[in-house]
């Protein structure tokens, strides 16, 4: 008798300290890379889509990063070419192996998006990163590395690429608004976003971790380890180029894989080069979106500026974020944890 309660205790111990220790994994706190300093070095690479013509960009993203007192340096294979790819696969992940494991480098710059960041995931080792972690940069495409290192537990910046600069001598408002929330967030500096509302927003107040992307990378990375557990925090989607029934499947595969589960709030990038189909769907963006969600009881933002259109604001995701939906203006702020 002695010996079987002795076992139902360590059983009971043993349940605890799993349940205690499953509780405490959902209000994980992320890992925060060190905030730049004057000096620091950034490499920009392309783990994606083929750079054509986009040298001055290029030039003059490094210049930008000088201006700012870093040191920018370039992947080996940045301008290589295989059809559609900045390389080949084993190319484009050794120039992102290197800007992980080089010690010198505080932060990388994606160089540009396109597709092909999914198929160099499984060839990189994140074991050194893990233990000296430092800032990947980048949207779209850039998503799935967003989505890995979430699993990690290590927050990422979704922002604009070096590739994207305009090449004029005068940058629009909306760029150097871009480029401003860039240096604001690499040096560590508050985020915080305030907007006029939009009429479709559904208002309320909520407050968790920010993460999220692309929406078509968030659908072709269920089931993987860049699947995102999204119980108690905000979602962020934008997209391009889709037509609106690609849109709401995509919503639809989200929300039959728990998406939307106790999810704290969703933010609305843009949406954005939406097809044309010769049925029209019948809704608008926000309609849609509204209408997938329709049975949760949480706030929706739309139009916030960030994704494929001109307007590109720097967010971090894994960082905590308090959302004040309002009828006229909302406000997103960014909490810093360390």
């Amino acid at each position: 008798m002695k010996v079987l309660t002795c076992r139902i205790v360590v059983f009971c111990l043993v349940l605890f300290i799993s349940i205690s220790a499953f509780g405490q994994n959902d209000n994980q706190i992320y890992i925060q890379p060190p905030f730049l300093t004057a000096g620091d070095t950034v490499a920009i690479v392309a783990p994606a889509g083929i750079l054509k013509n986009r040298e001055k960009s290029i030039s003059k993203a490094m210049e930008i990063l000088s201006s700012w007192g870093l040191h920018p340096i370039l992947g080996k294979h940045l301008y290589a070419k295989n059809n559609h790819f900045a390389g080949t696969d084993a190319q484009r992940a050794e120039d992102f192996q290197n800007a992980m494991d080089d010690p010198s480098v505080k932060a990388i710059w994606c160089a540009r998006g396109g597709y092909g960041s999914m198929r160099i995931l499984d060839k990189l080792n994140f074991s050194n990163f893990g233990k000296s972690p430092k800032w990947i940069v980048g949207f779209s495409d850039i998503t799935a590395f967003h989505g890995k290192l979430d699993q990690l537990g290590i927050q990422s910046m979704h922002g604009m690429m070096a590739a994207g600069l305009e090449l004029s001598e005068e940058l629009s408002d909306d760029t150097q608004e871009n480029i401003n929330s860039l240096k604001k967030a690499l040096f560590g500096e508050v985020l915080r976003y305030d907007l006029d509302s939009s009429p479709h927003n559904k208002r309320g107040m909520a407050k968790g971790v920010l993460i999220g992307g692309n929406l078509s990378l968030l659908q072709a990375s269920l089931q993987s380890d860049a699947n995102l557990d999204t119980e108690g925090k905000i979602l962020f989607i934008e997209e391009i180029g889709e037509y609106r029934y690609s849109i709401d499947r995509m919503l639809y595969s989200l929300k039959r894989a728990g998406y939307f589960d106790g999810l704290a709030a969703l933010v609305v990038g843009e949406i954005s080069k939406v097809r044309t189909n010769t049925t029209p769907f019948g809704m608008s963006n926000e309609e849609l979106i509204l209408d997938v969600v329709k049975e949760c009881d949480f706030p929706v933002l739309f139009h916030f500026p960030a994704g494929h259109g001109d307007e590109n604001r720097t967010m971090i995701f894994g960082e905590e974020v308090t959302l004040d939906v309002g009828v006229k203006k909302s406000v997103v702020t960014f909490e810093k944890q360390n």
